[in-house]
């Protein structure tokens, strides 16, 4: 299958959503573990809200964020947002008031919708800013008086696709959280993609079980409520919980991150449960491992299996059909047909096919920038001969004989050991074949003789030796390779969609000091 683009005029947002709610006005759209809503009643809900944001003086394309675990009224809200012609800002929940707070200041977010303990958090903070007014606990009830009054009918708001979606922050894996604009044009443009290369409809059932804060959930998300689907939130993922809503919900689309296949493929009773409803399985968020492909194509053959290799900020894009490419699955697939992408050396030259560098692309999903951080937006680009921008991807690759993408690295993360490149994804691979190694991550530790060397963290099985896994790796890895140490660890420090936070890994490594 070759992935179709987005042709002709794209649609906004509002429109998709009124066509879907004209057409199946009674169809279930969104449901959660306490109640579910039709598409009538979504789309009356969300000229509600909108109206009452619009009183509270917000404009189009200013800002209202919001910070909540995953459920129906969160969708509503980000619908209501989206009527008003404003852009939805999804703050990360597992980050720190102070961290929150930053976020809402460096947005302009006019208001805030947030439930529970992170309400209080953030109220309790002198620096956050927002008067109360401006503020609504995001709760059933709360939520029913905030739009008493309002009127079911759409506002008269005026929107342009260069107008702000959403503005998603970055999780930090690399530093402080960078605010990525991406427009109106930009998910309309993905919605049409999905679409049309999924064939995603009124009868698509998507299983949501990763944040909605997340770029992750969202492209996947809004892809199937454009195309008049329904979607079911679980408001935390938990193996067992999820198979067993599979089977009853029997959803048609999902996306995971590779961290909830192996943990979904390691539950005991996986195979128990009937997963034939499934007509595509997506992957994105992280590289998912060779292995873990080939084992979700033969335990779990329904829908196939499509990993997207591509980034929040966007630019580059690659998709893998597994399914249709199992000679492939060390790789991340072919750019989508609107993708230019190009691997560029350190000076910024563009080298020949198969040669590793650094790639960068350009698609119609570009985000317009990092938000308030002109010089960071620089820094992630590079432009050509006419000054077209280009987003830096800073993964290290190549590009093979019949046009697939591999990764080896993020740039930051290659290991110079002795003057020659090690790159961690090798290790990893290697490492997660021992049968007793459940996860991995591999990080650069200062060494004495090498400048750096790797040393792996590992989630292991019960009383299996760190030395063991490590001895039998280095017997199976070349020599500028080899490991100098495994770490056992209970779990490995993740982002809210299960990216390792090798920061954090770092860190650990201080009270080892420098290696031999």
């Amino acid at each position: 299958m070759t992935l179709a683009v987005a042709d002709g005029p794209l649609k906004d947002a509002d429109i998709s959503f009124f066509e879907a709610a004209r057409s199946t006005p009674d169809r279930v759209a969104l449901s959660d573990s306490t109640r579910s809503t039709t598409w009538i009643e979504l789309d009356r809900r969300a000229n509600r809200i909108a109206r009452k944001l619009i009183e509270h003086g917000v404009r189009p394309n200013d800002k209202v964020a919001i910070l909540s675990a995953n459920s129906v009224a969160y969708v509503e809200i980000m619908f209501g947002i989206l009527r008003a012609g404003a852009c939805i800002v999804p703050l990360p929940t597992h980050t720190s008031s102070a961290t929150w707070s930053g976020m809402v200041k460096d947005s302009g977010a006019r208001m805030l919708f947030a439930s529970g303990t992170y309400l209080t958090e953030l109220k309790s903070r002198a620096d956050f800013g927002l008067a109360d007014s401006h503020i609504v606990q995001l709760d059933e009830a709360t939520l029913n008086e905030f739009v008493s009054g309002a009127q079911e009918t759409p506002p008269d708001v005026v929107s342009s696709l260069d107008h702000g979606f959403n503005l998603i922050y970055s999780s930090g894996t690399t530093g402080v959280p960078k605010g990525i604009l991406q427009s109106r044009s930009y998910r309309a443009s993905e919605a049409a993609v999905m679409a049309r290369g999924y064939g995603l409809g009124t009868e698509t059932r998507t299983l949501v079980s990763t944040p909605l804060c997340s770029n992750t959930t969202l492209f996947v998300l809004f892809a199937v409520m454009f195309s008049g689907g329904s979607a079911r939130l679980m408001e935390k993922f938990d193996a067992g919980k999820w198979l067993a809503l599979a089977e009853q919900w029997r959803p048609t689309d999902v996306i995971l991150v590779p961290v909830q296949y192996t943990r979904l493929l390691a539950h005991p009773d996986f195979d128990r449960f009937d997963l034939s409803s499934f007509r595509n399985k997506f992957c994105t968020s992280a590289p998912l491992s060779a292995a873990t492909k080939a084992e979700v194509l033969s335990r779990w053959p329904a829908g196939g299996l499509t990993e997207f290799y591509g980034m929040t900020e966007g630019g580059v894009s690659c998709y893998l059909n597994a399914h249709e490419h199992p000679g492939k699955l060390d790789t991340v697939g072919l750019p989508f047909p609107d993708c230019d992408l190009r691997v560029i050396d350190n000076d910024g030259q563009i080298l020949k096919q198969g040669d590793v560098g650094e790639i960068i692309g350009r698609s119609p999903r570009l985000m317009n920038g990092y938000y308030n951080l002109d010089d960071a937006t620089r820094e992630a680009s590079w432009f050509d001969e006419t000054g077209t921008r280009f987003q830096r991807s800073g993964d290290i690759g190549w590009v093979d004989d019949a046009g697939f993408v591999h990764l080896l690295d993020r740039k930051k993360d290659v290991i110079i050991s002795g003057g020659f490149n090690v790159y961690a994804v090798d290790l990893e691979n290697t490492l997660i074949q021992h049968p007793d190694v459940r996860e991995v991550a591999v990080i650069a530790a200062p060494s004495e003789s090498w400048g750096e060397t790797p040393v792996a963290f590992a989630v292991l099985r019960d009383k299996a030796s760190a030395d063991m896994v490590c001895q039998w790796a280095n017997l199976r890895l070349g020599k500028v390779q080899r490991l100098a140490r495994v770490v056992g660890v209970e779990e490995l420090p993740r982002s809210d969609i299960g990216k390792v936070l090798k920061r954090s890994l770092r860190e650990q490594l201080l009270p080892l000091g420098t290696l031999p």
